[in-house]
C-alpha cells in the first residue's frame, strides 16, 4: 500500500520544499493543499482516514506547514480534534521549519555545552525558530533570554514561550546595537542568533568581550551573518576559544532530522510530531 502524506499549508502555494523532502524520506505521494484554514480541516482529515481500513491508516499521515506558525498550531489542534476512536492519522507540525531547525540547533548546543543553570541568549528570537529554540533550551535547564530591538517585543515573545512550554524562566532583553548586545550577552554561556537574513546582530568585538561565552550559533546564510567572525559552514569549529555553528552546519543535520521525522510518521497511525517530539529525534541523531 502506498504511503501518502497530506500536506496542509496555510499559504496560497504549498511549500515546494515541504513537498520535495517527503519523497526523499520514502513517501510515495504528497497530496498538497494550499490556503488551508481551520474550517477546512475536518473534511480533509476525514477524507484521509475514511478511505482506508483502520489497519492501513499508518500509511497515511499529515504534514502541517506554511509561513505562519500560530496558524499552523491552530491547524494542528483542529486536526487532533477531528480524530475519534481508532480513526487517527499521524501528524507533524513544522510551519516555517520552526521545529526541525530549532530542534537541530538546540541539540547541537546542548551536546557541546552544559547549559543547565546557565544563561543562554536567543538573539532576535521573536520569530518561530527563536521561540521554539528558547523553549527547548529551557527544557534543558537553561536560563534563556530572548532579545528584540524593543523591550516590548522581547517581553511578548518570552511570555508566549513560557506559556507554550509551561515554564516561567524565559525573559526578554533589548539587543539593538553594540552596547545593548554586550549587556544582553553578559554572563551568557551561549548565543544563538535567529534574526532576519543579512543582518549582523553580534560583532566580533562584542563576543570577544564576553569571557563566559563558550558557543555561538547562527542560522543566517546571507552575508553579513548574524554573528561576525563565524562561517556559515562551521559545525563545531573553534573560533577564538568558542565553538561555532553556522547556517549550513546546522542545516545539513536539520535535513536528516526532517526526513527521519517523516519516516516515523508512518510507523503507526497515532504519532504526533511537535517541538518536543522533533527535539527527541534530533537529540537521538546528533
Amino acid at each position: 500500500m502506498k504511503k501518502l502524506l497530506l500536506q496542509f499549508d496555510c499559504d496560497k502555494h504549498p511549500s515546494s520544499f515541504d513537498r520535495v523532502v517527503p519523497y526523499d524520506a520514502g513517501v510515495d505521494d504528497v497530496l498538497s493543499y494550499g490556503n488551508v484554514a481551520v474550517e477546512d480541516i475536518e473534511g480533509l482529515v476525514q477524507g484521509g482516514f475514511f478511505t482506508r481500513k483502520i489497519s492501513d491508516l499508518k500509511n497515511t499521515a499529515i504534514w502541517i506547514g506554511g509561513s505562519n506558525v500560530p496558524t499552523g498550531e491552530n491547524l494542528l489542534k483542529a486536526v487532533r480534534n477531528t480524530f475519534f476512536g481508532p480513526f487517527e492519522l499521524s501528524v507533524m507540525l513544522d510551519s516555517n521549519g520552526c521545529n526541525t531547525t530549532a530542534a537541530t540547533a538546540v541539540a547541537k548546543i546542548v551536546k557541546a555545552v552544559d547549559v543547565k543553570g546557565q544563561k543562554v541568549v536567543v538573539a532576535a528570537g521573536t520569530g518561530p525558530v527563536g521561540m521554539r529554540a528558547a523553549g527547548l533550551l529551557s527544557s534543558e535547564g537553561a536560563l534563556v533570554t530572548i532579545t528584540s530591538r524593543r523591550q516590548e517585543g522581547a517581553d511578548k515573545a518570552a511570555a508566549l514561550v513560557n506559556e507554550r512550554f509551561g515554564i516561567d524562566t524565559v525573559t526578554g532583553a533589548v539587543l539593538s546595537d553594540a552596547e545593548t548586545a554586550r549587556a544582553a550577552l553578559d554572563g551568557a554561556v551561549a548565543v544563538f542568533t535567529t534574526g532576519a537574513a543579512g543582518i549582523q546582530l553580534v560583532s566580533k568585538e562584542v563576543w570577544l568581550s564576553i569571557p563566559s561565552l563558550k558557543l555561538m550559533a547562527d542560522i543566517n546564510a546571507v552575508p553579513p551573518l548574524g554573528i561576525e567572525g563565524i562561517d556559515m559552514n562551521d559545525n563545531g569549529e573553534e573560533r577564538s576559544g568558542r565553538f561555532s555553528y553556522g547556517a549550513i552546519g546546522i542545516g545539513g543535520p536539520k535535513m536528516k532530522v526532517h526526513r527521519t521525522c517523516i519516516e516515523r510518521l508512518f510507523e503507526a497511525n497515532n504519532v504526533v510530531m511537535d517541538a518536543e517530539e522533533v527535539y527527541a529525534v534530533a537529540k537521538e541523531l546528533i
